[in-house]
């Protein structure tokens, strides 16, 4: 139950022996928690604890309808995550608690009040989005998206149908709105900075991070990934951007590091995320 008394739909990952290391997947924008089920499985596998969500709005976590359902990223940062957290650790006691967050789910840990409960943070596809830093023909497709479809939209429907053009779940309004606005300017999040956000704690946050990025991903691509890590001003993070082809792969791009196909072709790829939890404190 969040702050803003909304019920959140979640899983729990138990392994078989006692957890010392607790995962929440904190997941991309309008992705529903089933897409990790097969990653958060295999840290079980690992020895982790998990814990997936849906957030507000969000697969089982709608309660209502979506048009009149009135979350925002920023209340998902605010209240989503930090309730998920408080779950986690109601659910793993006397364990380290970490954070795997997926795109928004890693842009958004710097709303999070109860950020300091969080060990270490493992990012992959985590970037700004910033239109602009984007490559054509993709950036074009983002401008449709962003700056004609999300408005009319939201105009017409009330909610944004996202599904009907690839983009994941239909995505509350507000939602939408902040999405647009802040992939608009540079730093994501950081152009709300003083207007609709007056409080935050990205300038806060010292916790160890490892941020993926592949070279293939449209939408965080290098450039856009340092536009996010600069936001985080006192996170030491090890940026690593990998090629596909490396790995035997054809493509990996923004959703495909959690494929199930991904990880039996390229098992070296979650092993990374295995790696960098097991020597975190």
């Amino acid at each position: 139950m969040t702050a803003r008394n909304h019920p959140l739909a979640a899983t729990t990952y138990r392994p078989k022996t006692q957890v010392k290391t607790a995962v929440m997947i904190a997941p991309a924008t309008g992705i529903k928690r089933q897409f990790y089920h097969n990653f958060a499985t295999y840290l079980a596998e690992n020895g982790f604890g998990v814990l997936t969500f849906d957030n507000e709005g969000i697969g089982k976590s709608l309660s209502t309808d979506l048009a009149k359902c009135d979350a925002s990223l920023i209340s998902w940062g605010r209240h989503d995550m930090p309730a998920v957290l408080d779950a986690l650790q109601d659910e793993f006691a006397d364990a380290s608690y970490h954070l795997i967050g997926h795109s928004a789910g890693g842009q958004l840990l710097g709303l999070m009040p109860n950020y300091k409960a969080i060990t270490s943070v493992f990012n992959v596809a985590c970037s700004s989005g910033c239109i602009k830093n984007m490559d054509i023909p993709y950036k074009l497709k983002a401008m449709g998206f962003m700056d004609a479809f999300i408005p009319l939209a939201n105009l017409t429907l009330g909610y944004t149908p996202a599904d009907k053009v690839g983009m994941g779940e239909p995505l509350p309004r507000g939602v939408a709105r902040q999405w647009r606005e802040w992939c608009n300017g540079s730093g994501y999040i950081k152009t709300a900075f003083g207007k609709s956000i007056h409080t935050h704690f990205y300038d806060e946050i010292n916790t160890p991070a490892l941020w993926l990025g592949f070279s293939d991903d449209d939408i965080a691509n290098s450039k856009n990934m340092d536009d996010m890590i600069r936001v985080f001003t006192k996170m030491p993070v090890e940026k690593r951007f990998l090629y596909p082809k490396d790995f035997g792969l054809s493509h990996i791009g923004h959703m495909r590091y959690f494929s199930s196909k991904t990880h039996t072709k390229a098992p070296e790829l979650w092993q990374m995320a295995v790696d960098w939890l097991d020597k975190q404190p």
